[in-house]
């Protein structure tokens, strides 16, 4: 654990990507191949089920640091990271033990099946066994809450540069559906044997955002336009007669979209379409609120299933008959994702169109239609581009339309946590309706620190009432608030969700009366929900 404890405390005292690389491949070069397994799988997300709840390991904490409950929570609160609040309020202690990442992963598997006084012993043991650098790290895993900044691409490149072999190569590798407890890290990273896993999907290709102007680009005659679409991005793979679904998170979520299970008949083995999970209903996109209703969700009733149907909207094509096409240009690839799609005939399966335009101004204009097309925007791709992994700059845009914006009137503040525990960082707004301010949607972000500090003591000074953590406050503050779309919504009192919501702007020019109405949003919503 000692050699993990101080890899975190090299990856987050910087913000470099050498130094993090330099670190990571230094920690690879000393540990044994089991600890650099539970490494890569904790940065890849593929970490222990939680053993134990977080209010006991609270309660737990508290009593082996002989502190008042009361006293931990406020101390959690300040902190902000309960791995970290448990790591400085007990006493301080050198370690004693010199078992490495895997044991102490093992270690924290076994506590799952211990009764809840043997769970207590255990922990304490394990406390009382390590330094206070190490308790971070091991609460950091037993909680779940572990981020290192660490990428895919910069732990790819750390492998890389620790085995010799290609990024890119590495990067296929890791994906799909492994885990420390099915695989060894000769067999993940180092042997040459492929096909094994049906499964296994390829590294998402991800595009920049554009924020030049589009005449920077070059000819026109060299890329390819196509809708932004606002679903999930996934995979969908046949192979040996089975059929995989993967979504850009590295989730196998095959079984929650049944739809496309008849595809197993219709595309040939060795097929991988990479495309966009989309609502789709009576022959128009639907909007990606409803397909949260079936994100999540365990058990998809048939309700649901005919309420919310999903097509894959597809973008490119990975994989023909096992042949890897990656290198391909895009123009290729694109020509026999057509094909292919022809040959399928299935209404869920759908191919991404291609915006036609002989000039940047005939684009500029389609761009200002997506919202028609329930579309975020527009993708572009240049014809020659291979299917790379991950983001890379030059050959993939997107292009995103501008927000929705609303003024709004500040009406709640709640603190923050951390840094920011003694500040109102969290705020709820309001439009009008007649002569009523009404509640519509809360903003965490957008503001400066400076700007943060000022509202903070408007906040204090104007102060009405007090909920618990949240004050009401005299509604003065005007803010412009962005958004990227606007749903109808049961669950709020407005009727109305927004997605993305932010502070795009501080409106020290506007008055409170000038504010927007709910008239205004019930407009939006009618226009683009």
């Amino acid at each position: 654990m000692r050699e993990f404890a101080e890899l975190f405390r090299r990856l987050d005292q910087t913000t470099k990507t050498l130094v993090k690389v330099e670190a990571l491949a230094d920690y690879f070069s000393k540990v044994n191949n089991h600890d650099k397994l539970w490494t890569i799988a904790i940065l890849s997300h593929r970490r222990p089920k939680r053993p134990v709840n977080s209010t006991l390991i609270k309660q737990w904490a508290a009593e082996y640091g002989k502190v008042p409950f009361w006293l931990f929570e406020e101390s959690y609160h300040v902190v902000g990271d309960l791995a970290e609040t448990i790591a400085l309020i007990l006493p301080d202690q050198k370690a004693n033990n010199e078992h490495g990442l895997a044991w102490w992963i093992d270690f924290i598997k076994s506590l799952a099946a211990r009764e809840e006084l043997e769970k207590q012993e255990l922990m304490n043991w394990a406390w009382s066994s390590l330094s206070t650098s190490e308790r971070f790290v091991f609460n950091k895993l037993l909680t779940g809450g572990f981020r290192m900044g660490v990428s895919q691409k910069l732990m790819t490149r750390a492998l890389s540069k620790h085995t010799g072999k290609d990024e890119n190569v590495l990067a296929h590798k890791l994906m799909g559906n492994w885990s420390p407890d099915n695989t060894t890290f000769n067999e993940l990273l180092l042997s040459d044997k492929g096909g094994e896993d049906n499964s296994k999907p390829y590294p998402f290709y991800l595009a920049y955002a554009l924020e030049d102007d589009i005449t920077a680009l070059g000819s026109p005659k060299e890329w390819i336009a196509e809708r932004k679409w606002d679903g999930i991005r996934g995979q969908i793979i046949v192979r040996n007669g089975e059929i995989f679904v993967w979504s850009r998170g590295e989730e196998l979520v095959t079984d929650k979209y049944p739809e496309y299970y008849s595809l197993k008949e219709e595309l040939t083995h060795g097929t991988v379409i990479d495309g966009e999970i989309l609502p789709f209903k009576d022959g128009r996109v639907l909007s990606f609120s409803a397909l949260q209703t079936r994100i999540g969700r365990k058990n998809l009733t048939k309700k649901i299933l005919e309420n919310t149907p999903v097509v894959i909207r597809a973008y490119d094509h990975l994989e023909d008959g096992g042949l890897d096409l990656r290198l391909a240009a895009f123009e290729e690839r694109r020509k026999r994702l057509v094909e292919v799609v022809r040959y399928a005939n299935n209404p869920f399966l759908q191919l991404s169109e291609e915006v036609i335009f002989k000039n940047w101004d005939e684009l500029i204009e389609q761009r200002e239609l997506s919202r028609q097309y329930r579309s975020e925007g527009l993708m572009l791709k240049k014809r020659s581009s291979e299917y790379r992994s991950g983001r890379k700059k030059g050959d993939w845009w997107k292009w995103k339309i501008d927000p929705l914006t609303i003024d709004a009137v500040m009406i709640y503040a709640m603190r923050g946590h951390g840094r920011r525990a003694n500040l109102y960082t969290d705020y709820t707004f309001a439009v009008w309706d007649g002569d009523q301010l009404v509640p519509f949607t809360k903003a965490y972000s957008g503001l400066t620190d400076a700007e943060i500090r000022e509202v903070d003591r408007f906040v204090k000074k104007n102060t009405i009432d007090r909920f618990g953590p949240v004050r009401s406050v005299t509604p003065e503050l005007v803010f412009e608030i962005a958004f990227e779309g606007i749903n109808k919504s049961t669950r709020h009192k407005s009727g109305i969700a927004l997605r993305f919501p932010r502070i795009k702007r501080w409106r020290k020019d506007k008055p409170k009366e000038e504010a927007n109405t709910k008239k205004d949003l019930l407009l939006l919503l009618e226009q683009y929900g």
